[in-house]
């Protein structure tokens, strides 16, 4: 809710500026249209505010860990360790974009949002009784603008974060931009007192001090994490806290392979599992423990924005520049034939960046998208202009004729052609041929016959699995040909995109495919530019959809608008589910349905 406050002159020994500021103060923001729930609220509309406290559950986890900390530029951190320390604001789970005071107690803002100030809450401490300062904040943001990715420093340059107050803290943009504001609500606020003395940018082997709600009190480097409840945590009263973190203990068991842990969930060594493949949920949740009632079954249509799985392109290698050979390949990825084979036709085919979302590109451009799509004409696909894409929809035989001689076709005119059953480069002879990485904990049953069909073609795609820690320093330093990658769910298109897509980014991990394209940093921009302004997003969304998709950069797998997950008989959860979430945050257990269970389970 917003309140208008005061016109101020900001002069002498207060002045932040020459000019007069039209000041608002709030206790939540949202980024598209007004938050959800309003000044005063008690507790949000998906938890049980009267949940008891009390259990413990057990997760599982694939691959292994290294370190503590979650921000640091090498290694892999535990399960959870994004949530040790508390945030300025918090969002809730059942709306885009919006901001609810946790740290903080409400913000005094110019109109513009070029400048805001954040009232800290007194009783905010971290776990070893000392209290979060304004101090606390400015020193992480300096501490991520030196030692964070390169990426942070890049879209905060010129931002000053200050101390004004021992509870005050000033946010000033270079110029307004409420988007990038509002942003730095959720930034981690981290102890100055021990960071001063590491650096962000390196793994650590042991637990930081936090925090949050929970506490790390136990583990064993790679095999386990143990969470447990902070009984007297400051913040556990507060209304985005209400009802959440009901568990005393949380615990993660990490596996190296997906079918052990299958087993291991079946056997009852942890509690929930969520499934991804539709042939395990199809055929090994039945029988046994199922049978007895002891495991619960959910499967529930979910309409929101999804998740979505691609293979990426590397297109910095030479081999994938020409979008002609990444077309080419991508029409050998037989989705029909491996839905049906493997996947008992569970899984739906992704054709956008905003998969399940009304931002999604439909049909033919509108005149509205024309505006912005015609002055970039010479520097987008021409099938930009028609329908929007949508993947090559083969026979379902394993084998499509049709797509193999479309694909040749493609391939011979980027200067490619078939000799003696080997697919060779025209001019040099060299033959083709590119390395798949994947991750040794993946289900990679889809990789065998999409490496058949390209068989066929006389392209040799070997395969390399390797571990997790492995893969992540390759991804980060794009050192791979194709990779496969779930790209999250994307509700609307916000500031983030730059990250992905963006020449400015080219060298952040998450720019994955390695694109610097001029018509897309120019969507991008206007999509900065918009932001807040919805039917503006919408048109700019649909475009930037058509313009990416159309250069094929990744191939398009699959996703799924069904969440399966089956957990041990022994939690209770409230009538309603977050929009965007599983929402066990808000889960409890429940002592009543554990005693139907062997005693060892419980």
């Amino acid at each position: 809710m917003l309140k208008r406050v005061a016109t101020l002159a900001l002069l002498g020994s207060l002045c932040w500026g020459a000019f007069a500021d039209t000041v608002q103060q709030n206790t939540s923001f949202a980024l598209l249209g007004e938050p959800k729930y309003p000044e005063g609220f008690t507790h949000f509309g998906y938890v049980n505010p009267d949940a008891p406290k009390g259990g413990s559950i057990t997760l599982s986890a694939l691959g292994t860990y290294d370190n503590f900390n979650r921000f640091a530029l090498r290694g892999v951190a535990a399960e959870r360790t994004e949530r040790l320390y508390d945030t300025l604001f918090t969002s809730s789970d059942d709306e885009p974009g919006s901001f609810y005071p946790l740290i903080a107690l409400y913000a005094r803002h110019a109109d513009d949002f070029r400048w805001m100030e954040v009232e800290l809450n007194p009783k905010a401490t971290f776990h070893d009784g000392s209290p979060i300062l304004a101090s606390d904040v400015a020193f992480t943001f300096t501490m991520f603008m030196t030692q964070g990715v390169p990426q942070f420093r890049v879209v905060y340059k010129g931002v000053t974060v200050t101390a004004i107050g021992p509870r005050t803290v000033r946010l000033e943009m270079p110029e307004p931009d409420k988007e990038r504001l509002l942003g730095l609500l959720t930034l981690p606020v981290m102890p100055e007192s021990f960071w001063k003395n590491h650096s962000l940018a390196d793994p650590l082997a042991y637990p930081p001090p936090a925090s949050g709600p929970y506490r790390i009190t136990s583990y064993r480097t790679g095999q386990y994490v143990t969470y447990k409840r902070v009984q007297d945590y400051w913040g556990a009263d507060l209304p985005v806290n209400r009802g959440l973190n009901n568990f005393d203990q949380i615990r993660y068991d990490y596996y190296l392979d997906d079918s052990v842990a299958l087993e291991a969930f079946k056997a009852g060594t942890f509690d929930l599992r969520v499934e991804g493949s539709p042939k395990h949920w199809a055929t090994q949740y039945q029988g046994g423990n199922f049978a007895r009632g002891y495991i619960i079954k959910r499967d529930r249509t979910n309409q929101a924005a999804q998740d979505t799985r691609w293979l990426v392109f590397n297109i910095e290698r030479p081999l994938f520049q020409d979008r002609r050979i990444r077309q080419a390949i991508g029409l050998n990825f037989d989705f029909n034939w491996m839905n049906k084979a493997f996947y008992y036709n569970a899984y739906q085919r992704v054709n956008s960046l905003f998969q399940n979302t009304e931002y999604a590109a439909q049909g033919t451009p509108s005149p509205e998208e024309l505006k912005w799509l015609e002055p970039l004409r010479d520097k987008i696909p021409p099938e930009v202009f028609g329908p929007s894409f949508q993947p090559p929809e083969s026979d379902g035989s394993g084998y499509d004729r049709a797509h193999w001689q479309q694909a040749l076709q493609l391939l011979e005119d980027a200067g490619w052609e078939l000799k003696n059953q080997t697919l060779v480069n025209r001019k040099t002879g060299e033959p083709f041929s590119f390395e798949l990485l994947l991750p040794s904990a993946a289900n990679v049953q889809y990789v065998l016959p999409f490496q058949q069909n390209l068989k066929r073609l006389g392209i040799d795609m070997k395969l390399r699995l390797i571990d997790s820690g492995q893969f992540t320093n390759r991804l980060r330093a794009r050192d791979f040909d194709m990779l496969a990658r779930l790209y999250p769910a994307r509700i609307y298109p916000d500031g983030n995109l730059k990250f992905g897509w963006h020449t400015k980014y080219l060298d952040s991990t998450y720019n994955t495919a390695g694109v610097s394209d001029p018509a897309i940093d120019a969507l991008i921009e206007q999509i900065d530019a918009h932001q807040g302004n919805k039917a503006e997003l919408l048109i700019l969304g649909h475009a930037l959809d058509r313009v990416v998709t159309w250069n094929q950069f990744m191939i398009p797998m699959w996703y799924s608008n069904h969440d399966r997950y089956a957990y041990w008989d022994k939690f209770a959860m409230p009538e309603t589910r977050p929009t965007y979430t599983l929402g066990l945050d808000s889960w409890w257990y429940d002592a009543q349905r554990a005693q139907s269970l062997p005693p060892e389970r419980r």
